[in-house]
């Protein structure tokens, strides 16, 4: 079947033969090159879409960390106000513990005078 493609070129001179031949060779050469850029086209498109689905996936993770983050925040504060009711507590009760040591104390010094008045 080449034979039914090149019978167009008979009787042409062999210099317009050899210009026919270089056009050729550069169509061969530039669907060739063509095909490698259409390639590496695909290539970058392909890496485009992974690294644009790296990057989603990574702005999801932030978001739940941010999430994440404010939850243990609110968490942190609630506890910090938790601590400082409990020692507010505590200072009240160690408070109220001296006060009754306080009063033990002067209870056994008036004991103890009671029962020096008895025995005389």
């Amino acid at each position: 079947m080449s034979w039914v493609v090149e019978e167009w070129k008979e009787g042409l001179s062999p210099r317009v033969l050899q210009k026919i031949h270089e056009l050729e060779s550069q169509v061969d050469k530039f669907k060739k090159e063509s095909q490698q850029r259409q390639f590496q086209l695909e290539s970058l498109e392909a890496a485009l879409q992974k690294q644009k689905q790296k990057v989603d996936n990574e702005k999801n993770e932030v978001a739940t960390l941010k999430r994440e983050l404010q939850s243990m925040m609110e968490l942190c504060d609630r506890l910090d106000k938790e601590k400082r009711k409990i020692l507010h507590d505590l200072q009240v009760k160690e408070s109220q513990v001296n006060i009754q040591s306080g009063q033990l104390i002067s209870s056994r010094k008036d004991i103890e005078r009671l029962e020096q008045e008895v025995k005389r």
